[in-house]
């Protein structure tokens, strides 16, 4: 049984795997909460009740209802993580939670005032829900935009409650007009300093959660000092530097039940370090599936990611015409930007015999592809901390990565994977040709597996630095 150390944490958050499921954001709020309940803490979540949530799948049941936020009213029920007794809050509100999918763009980043809206009103309405469930938490753990208002209304409601903010990506920062976000809030934007930060005209939301937040923190270390200069911090790296003092880093983990090639039921035949030749048979499983010749001997290289700019898809397309040539096969499962859908699709059917391009979300395949291929690629433009890469260790995917983030704070060059510096799709292409030389010496290929499977990314050492950050708020 863990050790109760009394304190009580509401994660609050856009998306949560399985629940609720667009990016890695959905995987960390998944899996982290699991592993901070172990060491003894009542940390429970909050989500907005989109209308694509499963009710059949995630059966919930009203605890409160008729909560006013806004003029509107908010209904709260209750579920659980999957495989836990953590509890979900789910805050029902027809009209800001019920259309669309979890965002309204493809990209997943900002592109409309109703999205403005619909998190801007959740993070109001989070607020609002503690007398009527009869719990108070001594932390509110926010993360990305999409929350970083919780900071702003609790200073303005001078609640007596900590908030931490979790920086999971940067670039996407709910920037809008500020006169609409006033309004829609109704306040008058003299109540805080801090709305006198950024451009005239505009709010941007993760900027005013950033200097409100009374701890901050990124997903890796190496991200924590990059986005501190110019190159990285998004236009918002002043208002970072007057928190430095107050900001972390802390590495991302994996739900390593979840992600384990000894039990995964998406696997054709399940495998660890001790019997590699049994992977092989899920490569061939794959290479059927994507209608490429079963032959163990071609390498197959393989992306899983949002086709947006920051993931290198760019960079990958560049080189794809020199990678049929030398004969490897590569699969790229993702959704994203129109162009880059097209543009994949096209080269899928130029290329048949080498080139399967997976344009959706399917979790099974990401498994299978995780499985069988032999070189994951993830040449991000930028990455705070990357889980892909991570799964890709832990399956025997040797990771050819650019060097930034927390892509180098968690591959190893030439001993668990293969690194890059510059933003270059010859360098990429050199890169994996080193991989692949190295690809060719099968008692070499097997070592960096082995090391590479033998990482441990487990949640264990990162949820006690959490646990930390908690117990320095709640002092």
């Amino acid at each position: 049984m863990p050790k109760k150390n009394n304190l009580k944490v509401l994660f609050v958050a856009s998306e949560c795997n399985p629940i609720a499921k667009v990016g890695g954001l959905a995987d960390v709020i998944g899996s982290l909460p699991k592993a901070l309940d172990e060491l003894g803490i009542d940390v429970r979540l909050a989500l907005p009740k989109y209308g694509v949530i499963d009710n059949k799948k995630y059966p919930s049941k009203l605890v409160a209802s008729g909560i006013n936020v806004l003029g509107e009213k908010i209904n709260i029920y209750q579920t659980f993580l999957p495989e836990s007794k953590i509890i979900v809050y789910l805050l029902e509100n027809e009209k800001f939670f019920s259309e669309n999918h979890i965002y309204f763009e493809r990209t997943a980043f900002v592109g409309s005032f109703r999205e403005i809206e619909r998190f801007l009103f959740f993070s109001e309405s989070v607020l609002k829900i503690f007398d009527a469930i009869s719990w108070f938490p001594d932390v509110l753990h926010c993360h990305d935009w999409h929350t970083s208002f919780v900071p702003v209304f609790a200073k303005i409601k001078k609640q007596n409650i900590k908030t931490l903010l979790t920086i999971h990506n940067l670039a996407n920062q709910g920037r809008w007009n500020k006169k609409e976000i006033l309004n829609f809030l109704r306040i008058k934007g003299n109540e805080l300093e801090s709305f006198k930060a950024g451009e005239k005209d505009d709010l941007n939301i993760f900027e005013q959660g950033i200097l409100n937040a009374d701890i901050l923190n990124t997903v890796s270390k190496n991200y924590r000092e990059e986005i501190l200069t110019a190159e990285f911090g998004e236009k918002v790296e002043n208002s970072l530097k007057k928190r430095k003092k107050d900001l972390h880093g802390i590495l991302n983990g994996l739900d390593v039940e979840k992600f384990n090639p000894k039990t995964d039921p998406d696997l054709k035949i399940n495998y660890s370090p001790d019997n590699l030749e049994r992977r092989l048979e899920n490569k061939t499983d794959l290479q059927k599936i994507l209608g490429f010749e079963t032959n163990k001997k071609i390498p197959i290289l393989g992306l899983i990611n949002r086709l947006a700019d920051q993931k290198g898809i760019d960079l990958v397309i560049e080189i794809i015409p020199e990678l049929v040539k030398m004969r490897v096969q590569l699969v790229i499962l993702g959704v994203g930007a129109i162009e880059y859908e097209k543009k994949l699709r096209e080269l899928c059917q130029k290329y048949p015999k080498n080139v399967s391009s997976q344009i959706k979300f399917d979790a099974a395949l990401a498994q299978k592809i995780y499985g069988g291929i032999d070189i994951f690629l993830m040449p991000s433009r930028f990455e705070p901390c990357g889980l892909g890469q991570m799964i890709a260790m832990r399956y025997g995917a040797i990771p050819v990565v650019r060097k930034t983030g927390g892509l180098a704070d968690t591959v190893k060059n030439n001993k668990t994977g293969f690194l890059f510096e510059k933003y270059e799709s010859s360098e990429l292409l050199k890169t994996v040709k080193l991989a692949l030389n190295v690809y060719k010496n099968k008692k070499a290929w097997a070592k960096i597996v082995k090391m590479a499977m033998s990482q441990d990314f487990s949640w264990q050492k990162s949820s006690k630095e959490y646990l930390k950050l908690y117990k320095k708020l709640a002092i």
